[in-house]
């Protein structure tokens, strides 16, 4: 049930809406186990002349860059697989909006079970009634 609060700097479309949709979804499903049908993600874009990095616009770097955090239930994930997972999702980003400023940041958030949770149930609700 993880939550993916992306921010890219790319022009929106439909096309590259779906794209990091596929990406992110398939990291998660396959590095951190998370069951997609209640995995939620949600985009937002930001012209390259509004994202700032060493005081220069990612425009005038020539470069693109990316922000995502993904909540997940604490202790569900080893540090192997959040390294791994990290990993992939720069080098996933990196493939599909081209050149990829060196700070990108990808911050997997472990989120105490009983102060997590959807549908107005925690984690840690979820585990007990399991």
């Amino acid at each position: 049930m993880p939550i993916l609060n992306v921010k890219v700097s790319a022009t929106r479309s439909p096309e590259t809406t779906q794209r990091i949709a596929t990406l992110l979804l398939d990291l998660t499903t396959r590095i951190l186990h998370k069951d997609p049908k209640v995995t939620a993600i949600a985009i937002d874009y930001v012209p390259r002349e509004d994202w700032i990095v060493g005081g220069r616009t990612l425009a005038e770097q020539d470069k693109h860059s990316v922000y995502f955090d993904i909540k997940i239930t604490d202790e569900t994930n080893t540090k192997s697989e959040k390294a791994q997972y990290i990993r992939e999702a720069f080098d996933g980003f990196a493939a599909l909006l081209g050149d990829l400023h060196e700070e990108s940041y990808i911050h997997v958030q472990d989120v105490r079970a009983a102060a997590y949770g959807y549908g107005g149930r925690t984690q840690e609700w979820r585990y007990q009634h399991a």
